[in-house]
């Protein structure tokens, strides 16, 4: 058994679970992805039967014994693994022969892909709107310092009060557009200052902001794993990524906030041997805020993360786009899931 885990040790970095078994289907590698899945320790694996491991054993049986016989290159079918204490993990199943006595079998989990789409979705949506804003920004920028400029000149030539009040909309709706584009600038300009980060400090700084906005009807639930270690990163960054994301939560919970059943909760969790970004790694910062608002709505649950939607009225549509780029810049994600009564923000950190 060690000299097979020697041999086959790579697959250990794998996001894929992977078995590794005999022709007569008895296993004899388990990577950790497959062992995280089942729930059971390699130990238990490692000479168990792999077909028993699944809803249907049967099927996997006559797909070993066919890769067995080299009666394929490969085969591909889809099936239901058991997992220990949850629900069967509905898999896409891969068996390689090898030149050898040895089986391959690759698990894909069906929710996983899923969920890699949706990042790589994520990822490429956030690099266009980092050119996008860039450039947007930039082209309205230029030709407000000339509006103004041209609205004060005029100002002064007027005699007339009123006349000159035109003029004054002129300049204060000039202001407001460049408060705008500066802000969309904001993440983009500042330099990362790198430091020694807890999450639980930044996760406090954050309560005490909320709850100095929302004195009352609102109960913000502390929910930490205070083994989580410090990370480097930018914590006034981190600051304003959960800020916003909890701020947007506050203002969706605003009829429960008035009735007094509002909840806001802060959870840290460490994922272990996780994959996002196209990369696994062995520990990550997993925190949570989760509200009991009415969800986000179906039309811009695709959108969430794009500049300037708001699913509230006179919503700037900039709080999550900004946390979204302050949370990259730490190679981190930020994930949502929400249906009426429950939206969770995810925020994932890679941790050293």
């Amino acid at each position: 058994m060690n000299t097979s885990a020697e041999r086959y040790k790579a697959f250990d970095m794998l996001a894929t679970l992977v078995a590794v078994v005999q022709r007569d289907g008895y296993v004899i590698f388990a990577n950790a992805a497959l062992e995280d899945a089942l729930g059971v320790s390699r130990r238990v694996i490692v000479g168990s039967s792999l077909s028993a491991s699944f809803v249907d054993p049967p099927t996997m049986q006559a797909a070993l014994e066919g890769a067995g016989n080299y009666q394929f290159a490969a085969l591909r079918y889809e099936a239901h693994l058991l997992r220990l204490a949850r629900e069967a993990l509905p898999v896409h199943v891969i068996v390689t022969p090898t030149e050898g006595i040895e089986l391959i079998v690759e698990l894909l989990p069906l929710e996983q892909q899923v969920r890699q789409d949706r990042e790589e979705r994520l990822a490429e949506q956030a690099q266009a709107n980092k050119e996008l804003i860039r450039n947007l920004a930039h082209e309205i920028k230029n030709p407000l310092g000339g509006i103004r400029g041209a609205a004060q000149l005029l100002e002064l030539e007027l005699d007339s009060a009123e006349m000159a009040e035109y003029t004054q909309v002129i300049i204060h709706e000039a202001d407001r557009l460049q408060s705008l584009v500066d802000r969309l600038l904001a993440p983009h300009r500042r330099a990362q200052v790198v430091g020694d980060v807890n999450i639980h400090e930044v996760c406090d700084r954050v309560r005490s902001l909320i709850m100095a906005e929302f004195p009352k009807g609102l109960n913000l639930v502390q929910d930490y794993d205070i083994s989580i270690p410090e990370f480097r990163g930018d914590r006034e960054q981190l600051i304003a990524a959960l800020l916003n994301i909890a701020h947007n939560a506050c203002q969706a919970l605003t009829e429960r906030i008035e009735f007094g059943d509002a909840r806001l909760i802060f959870r840290t969790r460490v994922a272990r041997q996780t994959t996002f970004g196209k990369k696994r790694y062995r520990l990550a910062l997993e925190l949570h805020v989760i509200d009991n608002g009415p969800g986000v709505p179906d039309a811009i649950k695709d959108r969430i993360f794009y500049p300037l939607v708001s699913g509230r009225e006179g919503g700037s549509g900039l709080g999550l786009t900004l946390a979204q780029t302050f949370v990259q810049q730490h190679q981190g994600l930020i994930a949502c899931d929400s249906e009426p009564g429950r939206t969770d923000f995810t925020i994932l950190i890679p941790l050293p």
